[in-house]
């Protein structure tokens, strides 16, 4: 399988993201992840695949690099790894410039938007997500 283009996500910083120490949140960080991976989906995925099915993070794991502060542009950067069966591997690299602020492996879980259940993803819809 051929590796995914990459999907660049902007994020604004809001007041209500930053804490007790003057930057961001570290929990924040996380509902980044999920917008990102969510709008690459929505993005990439044909619409009726998309109307068809929700995802469902099982796990994060997180290298937090540097601080991000109010007013600060942020991106997120987000790679689809592999699919296998209902299970979608991603990588986020969360920056500020060339500044990385934080690394984010994640697996999720695709589940049928009617029966809650989980869902393979058909071939010919991961094509949309590998070029090649």
């Amino acid at each position: 399988m051929t590796k995914a283009l990459s999907h660049f996500h902007p994020i604004g910083v809001l007041p209500s993201d930053i804490d007790f120490m003057g930057h961001v949140n570290n929990a924040r960080y996380l509902n980044w992840v999920q917008e990102a991976v969510l709008a690459h989906w929505n993005k990439l995925a044909p619409p009726e695949a998309a109307a068809k099915y929700l995802w469902v993070a099982l796990k994060h794991e997180i290298t937090y690099r540097k601080p991000a502060f109010l007013n600060d542009e942020v991106i997120a950067s987000v790679v689809l790894e592999k699919v296998l069966g209902a299970r979608s591997f991603y990588e986020t690299v969360i920056k500020r410039g060339e500044d990385v602020l934080a690394e984010v492996k994640s697996s999720w879980c695709c589940i049928d938007a009617k029966t809650l259940r989980p869902a393979r993803i058909a071939a010919d819809v991961q094509a949309y997500f590998f070029p090649k």
